[in-house]
């Protein structure tokens, strides 16, 4: 997956792992393990190696091979750790670059960021258990269980789990951009 497409950006390139490592400042030994599917990079990690690549960061979860019909599976899922490393979401849709789905639980006091951030998106957030303070732009909305909003997410935004139960939220984005 990831690890994969960033072998082969790095390959094409003929760059060695040191070289890529030391432009992105990341440690070969982590990018090593990134490669190898031994860890999972972080969006702060995937955007320093997109700049390194000069690519834009949703084109390194793209996977042209990706199956007409996909199953995603529990324990089989692409993990990343939100830019504040707050909270790790796991990718239920394949990387087709037209929408991503991702799935995150949030506990009390998580959030997705430490302050608002945007991309250039539209973004559905279902919270399936739990509640969330969601502020988007200067207005801030308390989504509980089994309701949904839809936003543009070009305005700054996060979300917040205050409450004192663990929140289970599905994140809906497209185009997809990390």
């Amino acid at each position: 997956m990831i690890g994969d497409r960033l072998r082969a950006l790095r390959q094409h390139r003929s760059l060695t792992l040191r070289q890529v490592a030391d432009e992105a400042g990341l440690s070969a030994a982590l990018l090593s393990q990134i490669e190898n599917g031994r860890t999972d990079p972080s969006v702060t990690t995937l955007r320093k190696l997109a700049k390194v690549f000069d690519a834009e960061l949703a084109s390194l979860f793209h996977e042209p091979d990706a199956p007409a019909v996909h199953i995603s599976r529990p324990g089989q899922r692409f993990r990343m750790v939100a830019p504040a490393g707050i909270v790790t979401y796991e990718r239920v849709t394949p990387g087709r670059g037209d929408l991503e789905i991702l799935h995150a639980d949030l506990a009390p006091g998580d959030s997705s960021a430490d302050v608002p951030w945007s991309h250039p998106s539209t973004e559905c957030l279902y919270v399936l258990a739990g509640e969330v303070r969601l502020e988007v732009g200067d207005q801030v909305e308390r989504v509980c269980a089994h309701e949904a909003v839809t936003f543009d997410s070009r305005q700054p935004h996060r979300y917040v789990n205050e409450s004192d139960q663990t929140a289970s939220i599905l994140v809906v984005v497209t185009p997809p951009t990390p």
